[in-house]
């Protein structure tokens, strides 16, 4: 019989007398998608593994708010067609997709603050959404993990390589010792945070600190309203802007009924957005600027900083990326400590790295590596 979780935030089926030891097959480290998704494999295959993520909630860069009663994304929102994990995923957990809002007329302004309104190709159609945000996703997943093998709030601060296997030590004094450990984190974020015994190799060490952190520099904002009046008077609710403070608008709306909301990606660097009154007030006058009045008066607006989240990103993420790097798992990355380590974030996915079906993927890899 499992025995329950103990006030501390973590439990296994080997604990020693004081409880202060686990022990494991594969741990987990990391609660994100890509996380989530591994250890949805390991307990479909009967496997022994423990996961734990240092924040307060499963999901990592999946986060929403919640809002008169619907949620809203300020993380990754979208998956598309021909990502197939993602769309099998969604069907066995019977949650319900449907099509990014696109009817309407197009928005561009340029540095000058000149507007134009015209119809064309909505940049963001064909983009799927869920209903009740991505978080419906990993809390699926999540809701599914037994409880003594999950552990929130709780960081890995040291990883130390064991005859059988590797040891690490956790932020609230206890220590788990297991076979394989899998690291679902950005790989930039766990060579600066997690202490390593032998230190890696320095190639190592370099590959892991030259990936750059998908979104880990950008900043979101949503801005919830009690009508789609932008709808009404014939826009799409995308816009693209070159004077800002947000360089690329859209929907954000529940699939029905309200409240109904824009969001938007900030485009000005890391120390012109940390007063969030003023950024604040400079996007609800943007809206303004550019669906009319009645965007002055919003019900709430809601900002997410990723370059602010320690939990995400190190201080060589603040710069925003222009263009979607060339992920994939270096061959300096592969088998490390006699393949005791894995990495399995969505970083390392070599075809849709960064996405939420990079996510599926690593697991999906790091899941097949754990049986070489």
């Amino acid at each position: 019989m499992p025995r329950p979780q103990n006030s501390d935030g973590i439990s296994g089926a080997s604990n020693d007398v004081g409880g202060k030891r686990v022990k494991t097959d594969v741990l987990i480290i990391g609660g994100g998608l890509a996380g989530l998704s591994l250890a949805d494999r390991l307990r479909a295959a009967g496997r022994d593994f423990q996961i734990v993520e240092a924040r307060n909630r499963f999901g990592g860069r999946i986060k929403t708010e919640s809002f008169g009663g619907a949620r809203y994304d300020m993380g990754p929102a979208w998956y598309w067609p021909g990502q197939p994990r993602m769309a099998a995923l969604v069907k066995r957990l019977r949650l319900t997709p449907f099509d990014q809002f696109c009817t309407g007329l197009l928005i561009a302004e340029d540095e000058a603050g000149r507007i134009q309104r015209a119809r064309g190709q909505a940049p963001m159609q064909g983009s799927i959404r869920l209903q009740g945000g991505m978080r419906a996703l990993t809390d699926a997943l999540a809701d599914a993990i037994p409880e003594q093998r999950k552990s929130l709030g709780v960081s890995v601060t040291g990883l130390s390589k064991t005859k059988d296997g590797a040891t690490a030590d956790l932020s609230n004094g206890f220590t788990i010792t297991a076979r394989q450990v899998v690291i679902a984190l950005p790989p930039r974020l766990a060579a600066s945070t997690i202490r390593f015994s032998p230190a890696l190799d320095p190639t190592v060490a370099r590959a892991m600190q030259a990936i750059p952190t998908w979104m880990a520099g950008q900043a979101k904002t949503l801005v919830i309203y009690d009508s789609a009046f932008w709808r009404d008077a014939g826009f799409s609710g995308d816009a693209m802007s070159r004077r800002g403070p947000m360089v690329e608008i859209h929907d954000a709306s529940p699939a029905e009924d309200g409240p109904f909301a824009l969001f938007g990606f900030i485009g000005l660097p890391v120390d012109a957005r940390r007063n969030e009154g003023k950024l604040s007030e400079g996007v609800v006058s943007q809206l303004e600027r550019l669906f009319g009045s009645e965007a002055r008066k919003p019900r709430i607006v809601y900002i997410k900083d990723w370059a602010l989240d320690h939990r995400t990103v190190t201080q060589q993420d603040h710069a925003p990326l222009f263009a979607h790097p060339a992920y994939g798992l270096p061959d300096a990355m592969k088998h490390l400590w006699g393949n005791t380590l894995v990495l399995g974030g969505t970083e390392v996915a070599p075809h849709f790295g960064g996405f939420l079906e990079g996510a599926l993927e690593a697991a999906e890899n790091a899941f097949n590596d754990l049986n070489t």
